[in-house]
């Protein structure tokens, strides 16, 4: 279990990096060249699209922060954890989970996003 907290402490850490140095440093550590990364709203496959998907959410919500919302689960070669993002020390706006498939070395190479509590917009 351990392990796969790190790995979802490791994965939120990259989209809380908001250097684009340190962001991309950190997402080359963690996936794979052909990351595949889906959510309700964005398809992304590679790692310069992963990247550009955290790039582009951190500039809709800057300020915000992503953060564990519960326990991590793994079985096989899956990893589930439920995430919050909103400002530091405040509730947070927007909530879901999601699913990350690893390879044999561990580094992610598919992660299934989902969405459970978002702002309406006015």
């Amino acid at each position: 279990m351990t392990a796969t907290t790190d790995l979802a402490d490791r994965y939120l850490a990259a989209w809380n990096a908001t250097d684009p140095v340190a962001r991309r440093t950190a997402i080359a550590d963690l996936v794979t060249d052909d990351v595949r990364y889906t959510d309700p709203l964005v398809e992304a496959e590679g790692r310069e699209a992963f990247d550009a998907t955290v790039a582009a959410v951190q500039e809709q919500f800057p300020g915000f922060v992503f953060r564990l919302a519960g326990p991590v689960n793994a079985h096989h070669d899956q990893v589930r954890f439920s995430w919050e993002l909103g400002p530091a020390g405040q509730p947070a706006p927007i909530a879901g989970f999601d699913v990350a498939v690893v390879d044999a070395q561990g580094r992610i190479r598919t992660v299934l996003g989902f969405l459970d509590r978002v702002p309406i917009a006015a």
